[in-house]
């Protein structure tokens, strides 16, 4: 399967599927965080160290991640915008991961049904008023 760029597709079809557990954002020295990284969600080399994304420990969580199960390019356009700007709408502040495959939202773990509700909201709008048959992916 091709990834889309088509914006009415991926609001339509963005599936948004709730990991069970929580997250937490650190950042570590490189030395310290080596032995992290193979633990971690994932991770980000910046000047200041590198910043890892952490299981949390049951009761500690501090962010959900939400990945949304649409096959987005890399190259769509508007696509996290838009969905920046309903959780924006709603008070939810947002960090975002775009991987080959898939956009993977990092909400507060307080927020995350709420969040979950916000997108419900847009995908339910984009399904009505694009017009499109979105019983059949398009060939990408």
């Amino acid at each position: 399967m091709l990834p889309s760029d088509d914006l009415s597709y991926l609001l339509a079809h963005m599936s948004p599927a709730l990991h069970s557990r929580g997250y937490r954002f650190c950042s570590l020295p490189e030395e310290e965080a080596l032995p992290w990284m193979t633990q971690s969600l994932g991770w980000f080399r910046e000047e200041e160290g590198i910043t890892l994304i952490l299981p949390a420990p049951a009761g500690e969580e501090e962010w959900a991640c939400l990945t949304l199960s649409v096959y987005s390019s890399l190259t769509a356009v508007g696509f996290l915008a838009l969905i920046a700007r309903h959780l924006a709408e709603a008070n939810i502040p947002l960090n975002v991961i775009s991987a080959v495959h898939h956009d993977h939202l990092f909400v507060p773990w307080e927020r995350r049904t709420q969040t979950l509700q916000v997108l419900e909201n847009v995908i339910r709008q984009a399904q009505h008023t694009s017009g499109k048959d979105f019983t059949h992916r398009p060939d990408c």
